[in-house]
């Protein structure tokens, strides 16, 4: 389920679940995904909540609980929460469309879905979002962009709680 609270110029809740589906694909990510793109105010509610940073985050990840499975399979694999706001500011300089940071930021969300921490993964993340981006034809990745330069206050993670969209 794609959930756009705020618009993104370019981006339909449609395209947006395409290319959730092809993300998840070639991440091998069982189970659907829910993204949610809101304000940046949003995303520090969310932020202070889950995290306990009272600050605007770029991208938010929140894996389903284990115990969420129907016949075995996961019946949710998780849920993101994007800031169009940051996105937004990204998009503009980077040179880019804000549609395509959101789906920067979602393959970068499904990574942490999936497992992966760069917070303490000695690189692997970086180099499985790097090839990702270019298998789905993105610009540079997230982490990329944060070890070449300061990203201000964005920021992304994976939290451990799930995030409530219903």
């Amino acid at each position: 389920m794609v959930i756009l609270e705020k618009k993104v110029a370019g981006l339909s809740e449609q395209s947006l679940s395409r290319f959730i589906l092809r993300a998840r694909r070639v991440v091998q990510l069982s189970g659907p995904v829910n993204v949610l793109v809101t304000s940046s105010a949003a995303m520090r509610s969310l932020n202070l909540r889950f995290r306990g940073k009272n600050k605007a985050t770029d991208v938010l990840s929140f894996p389903a609980l284990a115990s969420s499975r129907t016949n075995g399979k996961p019946s949710l694999a998780g849920e993101i929460a994007i800031s169009a706001d940051i996105a937004l500011e990204n998009a503009l300089r980077l040179r880019h469309s804000p549609a395509l940071e959101i789906k920067v930021l979602t393959l970068h969300g499904i990574l942490h879905l999936a497992g992966y921490d760069h917070e303490r993964d000695n690189g692997e993340m970086a180099r499985k979002e790097a090839a990702l981006r270019r298998k789905l034809r993105l610009p540079s990745a997230l982490i990329e962009r944060g070890h070449s330069a300061s990203r201000g206050r964005a920021t992304s993670v994976r939290v451990k709680t799930r995030l409530r969209t219903e």
